[in-house]
């Protein structure tokens, strides 16, 4: 070298990349480049090398020479500067040889996001926000508690569960086109719920203290489906916070009739108060232009699903209560592994190269994700008394239809939850006859559960195993 090599910042770069790409030394290149004509040199390798070392960050991506060329040419080199700066004929023969001089690199795209990473914390706390409100039960219980109060707290319950499924689908469907609209469907719908669920139970049991604990519950109900919907969970826990208080005291203090009756009225009313807070602000927003109000038929097979999974739980929860419990509150990792599918399902439709190969990626991620919500509930059959088979199958039911529901595919799931519901329901009510049947226990249950999650994954496997569900 002639000089010395500058030690500023920033500065060097260039000479030290020309270095390293040079094929030989400038002392080399000097005494084999002849000259013509009035000192004229047949190829300016040092000019080529220092043009090498200005592109090379997007010389070594391409792929063939003509992406050189084309990148030569929106550089504005023109014909005359390309044969006497660089000593090249043409421009197809200067990016020859830049290809050639520079080493090929192919970076690896910047990750992406994930789009389907789930809120650790609002999963948590719906599971919470689905089991909290049994605290009720034992705080009142007291008042009400009889046989026929428990079946209308049931057929309440059940009509509850059904008609807010359904609805929930029908609201979320509007608020694809505004709250407003949703919230219109809210206004309307949640009342109707409630009142259906109310006076079913009512009528069962008739005028009482159990009565009114029915209507408790299906008000409660039909006011957090609201919530639920607009995301307010936090709100709807906030409602909560008389009921958890009064419960949560129940080991130390017998309250008075009075209070076990005011604490839970407290919880109805505002959360009824809530929703329909929530409600007004949705509907003072504008209408959406060109809005289409969807058909009834889409929601009913959620409706359905929502009728057979709340009597599958009811059903266990008739033997072991405690698990049903710890059930309910392991929809909130439920619900965090439905997202968790999804994204990892999209990592792996990134990295598959052929549709069988996507195809075993994503077995695998169904498999660990359903392992990830049964392996908790192995401990919890244990601890609470319950048979661990059962059980399984029963959590396996859940996650794997509300996973195809996820994907919009509804009514499959639905009809066979349906029918596993009608197996559990029927022998139930041959035993209560007395009909000739199978044992009571846990093998109707367990077949019926059993055979019930073998269908689903099944259709799971062959549906989302496609990468077009995913697309």
């Amino acid at each position: 070298m002639s000089g010395p090599i500058s030690l500023e910042q920033g500065r060097g770069k260039e000479d030290t990349l020309t270095l390293r790409l040079a094929s030989v030394s400038s002392v080399t290149m000097a005494l084999r480049l002849p000259r013509i004509g009035a000192g004229r040199r047949v190829r300016s390798d040092d000019a080529v090398d220092t043009l090498a070392a200005q592109l090379a960050d997007r010389v070594g991506p391409a792929v063939h020479a003509y992406e050189v060329a084309a990148l030569l040419e929106s550089e504005g080199l023109t014909a005359d500067a390309i044969k006497e700066r660089y000593g090249h004929p043409n421009l197809f023969s200067l990016a020859e040889d830049l290809y050639t001089r520079v080493p090929r690199s192919f970076p690896e795209p910047a990750p992406e996001t994930d789009p389907w990473a789930p809120d650790h914390v609002r999963c948590e706390l719906r599971g919470a926000l689905f089991g909290l409100p049994g605290l009720a039960y034992p705080l009142t219980s007291e008042l009400w508690f009889t046989d026929r109060a428990v079946l209308a707290l049931v057929v309440a319950g059940l009509l509850s569960w059904a008609w807010s499924q359904g609805l929930a689908h029908r609201a979320y469907l509007r608020l694809t086109s505004g709250r407003r609209e949703a919230g219109l469907t809210l206004l309307y719908g949640a009342p109707a719920g409630g009142v259906l669920a109310a006076g079913a139970g009512a009528v069962l049991v008739g005028p009482g203290p159990a009565a009114l604990f029915t209507v408790w519950q299906s008000v409660y109900l039909a006011a957090a489906s609201v919530l639920l919907v607009f995301a307010r969970e936090r709100l709807l826990l906030t409602t909560l916070t008389p009921l958890i208080a009064g419960a949560g005291l129940l080991p130390w203090w017998d309250p008075d009739p009075w209070v076990r009756t005011v604490l839970p009225l407290l919880t109805a009313l505002l959360a009824v108060g809530a929703a329909w807070y929530t409600i007004l602000t949705a509907l003072r927003e504008g209408p959406a232009p060109g809005a289409v109000r969807p058909g009834v038929l889409p929601s009913l097979p959620y409706g359905l699903f929502g009728l057979a999974a709340g009597l599958l739980v009811m059903s266990a929860g008739l033997r072991h209560p405690y698990a049903v419990v710890a059930l309910t509150l392991s929809m909130g990792p439920a619900e965090w592994l439905l997202f968790r599918y999804r994204g990892l399902s999209v990592a792996a439709l990134r990295r598959a190269a052929t549709p069988a190969g996507f195809r075993l990626r994503s077995a695998g991620v169904l498999g660990g994700c359903l392992l990830g919500y049964l392996l908790p509930l192995v401990p919890t059959a244990l601890l609470t008394g319950a048979e661990v088979a059962p059980l399984l199958a029963l959590g396996a039911v859940l996650w794997t239809a509300l996973l195809l529901q996820a994907f919009g595919i509804a009514w499959l799931p639905a009809a066979i939850c349906a029918v596993a519901a009608a197996g559990v329901g029927g022998a139930a009510w041959a035993a209560s006859a007395g009909l000739p049947g199978p044992p009571p226990g846990p093998f109707v249950p367990l077949l019926c559960c059993g055979t019930a999650a073998v269908a689903l994954l099944i259709c799971c496997v062959a549906l989302l195993g496609r990468p077009t569900a995913h697309a």
